[in-house]
């Protein structure tokens, strides 16, 4: 692969409020840059909340998305209400842009990979919803925790049948920390990794170069060249995009 652009989008530059969980996620941000510049790509950051337009704009040009984590998704946005356990701010602003993203992505071909919140994204872009609180004890995140303890690992069962994931074999490690996931599945959308607990860990498409992971293959402590293997599982369809491309 050679001169390839990669578009990361994240929801973005700036959480006063929040110093050490952005700080943290500043990290896993930091580390798929790394991970995609080794592998080769020219790799932009685009924050979503400076708004539909200008990350339509800024991604246009990339070869290949990716759409990393963050706050929870508004409610609105999948036809649900607010007001559920461990709500916490929302950034309606950077929804919609991602959504918008992930919908011209899946339309045009682009191959397009979801971590967590990015996951859930790709799952509302096409009309799904989701489990708004899996409640305390999970096993999905670490609770009442510092932000650099808040990951849990436990192993997902893989779909052997999937496009995306067979480098991870029959089961794969992961690292996560969420308290909601995909519900109702999105239109064209496919199961292709769950949890012990039968929860679902990975989504793909089933025409368009798009899967989504649950769990977070960028973090320090995931296994090594997760992140890399998914990243390229996903954007090897690149060269042949537009036998994936889905009808406008």
């Amino acid at each position: 692969m050679t001169s390839s652009r990669l578009g990361i989008v994240i929801v973005t530059r700036s959480r006063p409020l929040a110093p050490d969980y952005h700080a943290y996620s500043g990290l896993l941000v930091e580390r798929a840059v790394r991970s995609a510049s080794a592998a080769g790509w020219d790799v932009d950051v685009i924050a979503a909340d400076e708004g539909a337009a200008s990350t339509l704009a800024l991604t246009q040009p990339a070869d290949a998305l990716v759409i990393l984590g963050g706050e929870d998704i508004a409610p609105e946005f999948y036809g649900a209400d607010r007001g559920y356990r461990a709500e916490g701010a929302h950034r309606e602003r950077a929804d919609e842009a991602q959504l918008a993203v992930a919908d011209r992505a899946i339309r045009a071909g682009t191959p397009l990979l979801g971590v967590c919140r990015g996951h859930q994204i790709i799952n509302v872009a096409l009309g799904g919803d989701l489990v708004q609180d899996l409640g305390e004890g999970s096993g999905h995140r670490n609770e009442r925790v510092a932000v650099e303890r808040v990951m849990a690992d436990h192993a997902v069962t893989v779909d052997g049948s999937s496009r995306f994931l067979t480098a991870l074999g029959s089961t794969a490690e992961t690292r996560s920390a969420h308290h909601q996931a995909v519900a109702t599945l999105g239109t064209g959308l496919r199961v292709v990794a769950v949890a012990p607990d039968g929860l679902v860990e990975a989504i793909e498409h089933e025409s368009a170069p798009v899967l989504g992971v649950q769990w977070h293959p960028e973090d320090p402590g995931a296994p090594i060249g997760q992140f890399a293997a998914l990243l390229a599982s996903v954007a090897g369809s690149a060269r042949r995009g537009a036998a994936f491309a889905t009808a406008a």
